[in-house]
């Protein structure tokens, strides 16, 4: 009877652990991104120099620069964590970039330095895929269909332009962090950060049009802190 007593015991103890690792690992920071004033309008792309892209679509799409949402939330933004946490090691799965349409999906694409950086071309036109770092090796690669996806890494964080030379209206980002605490809002502009350890971060959401800002935020334990971003729409 003592060694079945024991046997429970233990087993409800390996339980308790099993909850605790299961638990909240850190605290977490959430919000909103908006916008005041009048965005510019956005203009419709003319892909008729592309037919086997433009038959895709019953109207003509809108470029991405800015991209709103109900309530004036803004679209595309990477909210990360620009000091405070340390640098990681990179995932070993790929952050995927497709070209289809003749766009690029997704339009901002946020992903860790040294982590496989993987291009497809989905369309039955070929593409060039030449983005524009400043601190990075830069490369310029075409991109026929039907080729297998091309395959890079960045070792330096960056927020990197690209653009396709044989097509001009496409253009799009590369956000290359050193950490894993990023968040790229979407409808409705919302984003989370978790599993944040205790301590002093700072939190800086960027925008390709807008800009960047920043605020600070002491996380103490695994509670839950807000922190919203407002930008100054431009109307031009």
């Amino acid at each position: 009877m003592q060694m079945k007593h024991a046997v429970i015991a233990g087993l409800v103890m390996l339980g308790a652990s099993a909850l605790a690792v299961a638990g909240p690992s850190g605290g977490t920071v959430t919000g909103k991104v908006t916008y005041e004033g009048t965005p510019a309008k956005m203009k419709p792309i003319d892909m008729s120099k592309e037919p086997s892209c433009a038959k895709m679509y019953a109207t003509p799409q809108l470029v991405e620069t800015v991209v709103t949402g109900a309530g004036n939330s803004l679209e595309n933004v990477v909210v990360y964590v620009s000091a405070g946490a340390p640098d990681e090691a990179a995932p070993s799965t790929a952050a995927t970039f497709t070209q289809k349409g003749c766009r690029y999906i997704p339009h901002l694409l946020a992903f860790q330095v040294n982590q496989e950086l993987k291009i497809i071309n989905d369309d039955q036109t070929s593409h060039n895929i030449h983005p524009l770092p400043k601190l990075n090796r830069e490369w310029n690669k075409s991109q026929p269909p039907g080729t297998p996806p091309i395959s890079e890494k960045y070792d330096k964080a960056e927020f990197i332009p690209v653009k396709c030379n044989v097509h001009p209206w496409m253009h799009g980002t590369f956000a290359v962090l050193k950490n894993s605490h990023f968040a790229v809002t979407a409808d409705g502009g919302s984003f989370s950060l978790a599993n944040l350890p205790p301590g002093k971060y700072t939190i800086t959401a960027w925008h390709e049009s807008y800009g960047d800002q920043s605020q600070d935020v002491t996380i103490s334990g695994t509670e839950s802190k807000t922190v919203n971003f407002v930008f100054k729409a431009k109307p031009y």
